[in-house]
């Protein structure tokens, strides 16, 4: 009887912390850049991957290495893209405001781990964007803070 209580007991510890774990990474977070840039054509309005995820969502649910390179990936390469435009395309400008902001709600509380991906993302918002451009920016930036 002491050894299968005892055998309950450290089954029970072991899968103590089993369920517990962050959400996995969901599958409408896994895009190409071309995808992400065609949902940031919703900006300002909220953009969903999928039709249902947040991209701060997917930014905070990429914690291993390969999502966050996947998706990392598919964003510096769509913020790129973005930023070629930006200076002579308000909308585009508004896009790229959008995910920067987003990329950053996301990561906001994970110690960290995609301070990189942020530091890159933001690295590539035009330092000399004027009048529409810049306002649509900001705009992109706001929408991104709040929805993203």
């Amino acid at each position: 009887m002491r050894a299968r209580l005892a055998t309950l007991a450290a089954a029970a510890v072991a899968t103590a912390g089993c369920g517990e774990d962050e959400a996995a990474f969901p599958a409408a977070c896994s895009v190409s850049a071309s995808e992400l840039a065609q949902a940031l054509r919703a900006a300002p309005r909220p953009v969903a991957l999928g039709g249902t995820t947040r991209l701060s969502e997917c930014v905070r649910l990429a914690t291993s290495d390969g999502d966050l390179q996947e998706l990392g990936a598919a964003a510096t390469t769509a913020a790129d893209r973005l930023a070629l435009r930006a200076s002579s395309d308000p909308a585009r400008a508004t896009e790229l405001g959008y995910l920067v902001s987003a990329a950053r709600r996301g990561a906001a509380r994970t110690a960290g781990v995609h301070a990189e991906l942020i530091r890159r993302l933001e690295s590539t918002i035009p330092p000399a964007l004027e009048g529409r451009s810049q306002a649509a920016l900001t705009r992109g930036l706001s929408a991104g803070r709040r929805f993203g």
